[in-house]
């Protein structure tokens, strides 16, 4: 068996059926054409003597033995994109592109701050963004489809390298009238499950403010669930109870200044902390480094370095 008859490319389809979980689709994520690919899995197939994959009309599912080869393949791969990043070694950090993943919850109010000093900082750097949810983030920077995300550490970490960027408080968001919105001192105990909405399931943030509020407080959340932190603020403006709203969302401009009222809570500290991820052998740290500076160093005000 000589290791020479599979190559990079070999490697790449295998990977990508994996992921795809679909000939079709990972054919067209590969730029060719399903027949083609499929020879080529079976080639490997054949080559190693086993079965990475079960066919049938309408699915594809990875054997044992598929998961633990692509796991592999998934290292060498990322092993032998560091030959790239060896040729751009003498170049500036942060040129060219660079794929950067934000939690939904972060993202649009962190960003703003940052764009336009990346931009005067780094001229060659191609940023590209994707924000969502943290699992399907993560589960992206483990395939190698993000080179970093922003987030806030809830997630394994096996495999991943997290630097710390700075910690961000909880607000209380309640409706001007209710009683917590003029309660002094506010503390995290008067927080009461049954009047809170949340976030739909999915996001971390809600499994954070679920943590904050008083486990003998805990009983059944309301009904109303809000897809973004907007739908959220607007259920508290309408009424429905009231929440914890992450300060840099917090905009000075925000249109329901006049139906929301927005708290600190006193005594011990209550929030998130975020963090830049990046797959622990990913070939690009310089990179890595100075952007986790640059973030640090241009910190919005209402939240802390670490």
């Amino acid at each position: 068996m000589n290791i020479s008859s599979l190559t990079l490319r070999d490697l790449e389809y295998l990977v990508a059926v994996a992921d795809q979980q679909h000939f079709g689709k990972a054919a067209e994520s590969c730029n060719v054409s399903q027949p083609a690919l499929s020879a080529q899995i079976r080639k490997v197939e054949d080559f190693l003597g086993l079965q990475l994959f079960e066919r049938s009309n309408r699915s594809v599912v990875i054997t044992p033995a598929g998961e633990l080869v692509a796991r592999q393949a998934r290292v060498v791969l990322e092993e032998a994109r560091k030959i790239l990043t060896l040729a751009q070694a003498t170049n500036r950090p942060l040129s060219g592109s660079f794929r950067l993943g934000a939690i939904a919850t972060l993202g649009p109010y962190l960003m703003p701050y940052l764009l336009e000093g990346l931009r005067k900082r780094f001229p060659k750097l191609e940023l590209l963004m994707k924000e969502g949810l943290t699992d399907h983030l993560i589960a992206d920077l483990r395939t190698g489809a993000l080179d970093a995300v922003l987030a806030a550490p809830t997630f394994a970490d096996d495999g991943l390298k997290l630097i710390p960027l700075f910690h961000e408080p909880f607000l209380l968001a309640a409706p001007k009238a209710h009683e917590l919105a003029s309660k002094e001192p506010l503390r995290v105990k008067d927080l009461h499950s049954e009047d809170m909405v949340l976030l739909e399931d999915g996001h971390c943030l809600r499994d954070q403010i679920v943590e904050v509020c008083p486990s003998n407080r805990r009983g059944n959340f309301r009904e109303f669930q809000a897809t973004s932190l907007e739908t959220l603020r607007h259920l508290v403006a309408s009424g429905f109870g009231y929440t914890l709203i992450p300060r840099l969302a917090i905009a000075t401009h925000d249109r329901l200044r006049n139906l929301v009222s927005y708290r600190q809570f006193a005594g011990k500290r209550v929030g998130r902390e975020i963090v830049l991820v990046c797959r622990e052998r990913f070939g690009r740290m310089a990179d890595i480094d100075a952007l986790a500076a640059f973030i640090r160093e241009n910190l919005p005000d209402g939240v802390t370095r670490l």
